[in-house]
């Protein structure tokens, strides 16, 4: 089982050497990946009444412009995305921007993606919203042809290219894509297009029933579940230590091939304390295989 930390985008600020001091820290302690969310536009609450998410007062650094910093100030640790947005950018430009990053890393990028549930940054970014499940498929498509053929000729709904082709090409041809989301429609994308799942759940039976109806999904395709991967989230918010290591044997039982540890929102008030943090979990997964190895 793979072990990583979430980037705690929203509180670990804007001086670059506290970033990389948190990513150093995290590659140092033997964590396997860095998760970074995507947001590209906050909306202003006080315009709309209601409003439920993330606003412009939450800081978000875009991935690929941090993942390019972080390729050079790290050495092993792999650079997720949790989810990167997809059907609000433009597809031919992510497989660059993509390849481009995987190739500065030496190979350790694993894109998640997802189609995300706010309008506003489709509007500002021109692109369409109500089409976007459907056309993330083409764009998976088109990712995987671009990253893997020296030239491209291409006649979808909604991309068009003729004999062209990236250079250089990502070192992994493919680049792996995992999924997030839940819905049904997302389950079944999984199912016939994903390499691995990153759920936004616990470990309870929402998550047992949702699993299994993504690994039956998989069958009804032809595919060997065992070969899509599981990433569950633990949050240290929720609870003490001893909690933790329950939340990693219930994601284990599941059959989680990654488990991540999420320090925000639980009070913490400086990038190292975030750091203390990720280190005193690792201390608990630690523990915890010896426990079950002795």
């Amino acid at each position: 089982m793979r072990i990583g930390v979430i980037f705690p985008q929203i509180e670990i600020g804007s001086d670059p050497a506290a970033i990389r001091d948190y990513a150093q820290a995290a590659e140092e302690l033997g964590y396997h990946y860095l998760l970074a969310f995507d947001h590209v536009l906050g909306a202003n609450s006080a315009s709309r009444p209601g409003w439920r998410g993330y606003r412009h007062t939450d800081m978000f650094h875009e991935p690929f412009v941090l993942f390019g910093y972080l390729a050079g100030v790290t050495k092993n640790i792999e650079l997720t995305t949790g989810v990167l947005i997809l059907p609000q950018r433009q597809t031919a430009l992510v497989a660059k921007q993509a390849a481009s990053l995987d190739i500065v890393s030496g190979g350790r990028l694993r894109l998640g993606i997802g189609i995300g549930w706010n309008p506003v940054e489709y509007e500002a970014l021109g692109e369409d919203f109500h089409n976007r499940g459907l056309r993330s498929e083409e764009q998976i498509e088109v990712l995987r042809a671009l990253w893997t053929q020296e030239l491209v000729t291409y006649d979808g709904k909604w991309h068009g290219i003729t004999d062209a082709g990236l250079n250089p090409l990502p070192v992994q041809q493919p680049i792996p894509i995992w999924f997030g989301g839940s819905s049904d429609l997302v389950l079944q994308r999984i199912a016939r297009l994903g390499d691995g799942w990153i759920l936004n759940m616990g470990p309870n039976a929402a998550a047992c029933t949702a699993i299994e109806k993504m690994r039956t999904y998989a069958c009804q395709n032809g595919r060997d579940p065992a070969t899509i991967g599981i990433e569950g989230w633990v949050s240290i918010r929720e609870g003490s230590p001893d909690e933790w290591g329950k939340g990693i044997a219930a994601w284990k039982k599941l059959g989680a091939t990654h488990i991540s540890v999420n320090t925000m929102s639980s009070g913490l008030s400086s990038p190292d304390d975030h750091i203390k943090a990720i280190r005193r979990f690792k201390e608990v997964v630690v523990e915890q295989e010896l426990l079950q190895g002795s």
